[in-house]
C-alpha cells in the first residue's frame, strides 16, 4: 500500500546533450545566436570574394561596386565579434548587417538599372539576363545580413 502518490510524475533527469542534438535543441529555443554571428562571418567573407572577381571583370566601372567589397570585411569583423561578444552581437552585428542588407537592395535596383540600359531592355530580358548584371546575385548579400540580423535578434546559446 502506497502512502504517497504524487500529483503528476516527475520530470525526467537532465540529459546532457551533444553533437547535433545540442544544436537543434538551441535552434529549437531560438538559442542560435553564436552560430548564426559565425555564419555571418563566413557568409560575409565567401560573398566579398565573390563579388570582388565579378564587379573586377567589369572593371569596377562604377564606384558603387565597391561597397559589397568594403561591407564583406566589415560584416566578417561584425560576425566575429558577435561569436564572442554578446554586447557585440547586440550592437555591431545589426548595424553592419542592417547596412549589408541595405546595400543588397541597392544591388538588385542597379542590377535591374544595368539590364535596362542593355541594348533591347527589359524587352530582350532573357539575354539581357544572361549577358547583363546578375539581377538576383545582390539578393545573396541580402541574406547574409538578413543572417546577421536574426542572429542579434536570438538569444544566445549555452
Amino acid at each position: 500500500m502506497k502512502l504517497f502518490k504524487p500529483a503528476r510524475p516527475l520530470p525526467a533527469p537532465p540529459q546532457t546533450l551533444h553533437g547535433i542534438d545540442r544544436l537543434v535543441r538551441n535552434i529549437e529555443t531560438g538559442r542560435f545566436e553564436r552560430s548564426l554571428s559565425a555564419m555571418t562571418a563566413m557568409g560575409s567573407v565567401v560573398t566579398a570574394a565573390e563579388i570582388f572577381f565579378e564587379h573586377d571583370k567589369a572593371s569596377f566601372g562604377n564606384p558603387n561596386m565597391w561597397l559589397p567589397v568594403i561591407g564583406g570585411p566589415i560584416g566578417a569583423a561584425a560576425g566575429i565579434a558577435g561569436f564572442f561578444s554578446q554586447r557585440m552581437a547586440k550592437t555591431a552585428l545589426p548595424i553592419a548587417s542592417a547596412l549589408i542588407v541595405a546595400n543588397g537592395l541597392q544591388g538588385v535596383y542597379l542590377h535591374a538599372r544595368g539590364i535596362r540600359q542593355k541594348p533591347g531592355g527589359w524587352k530582350n530580358f532573357r539575354y539581357n539576363m544572361e549577358m547583363g548584371p546578375p539581377l538576383l546575385a545582390p539578393l545573396l548579400v541580402t541574406l547574409v545580413g538578413g543572417m546577421g540580423l536574426l542572429a542579434a535578434i536570438l538569444r544566445r546559446e549555452a
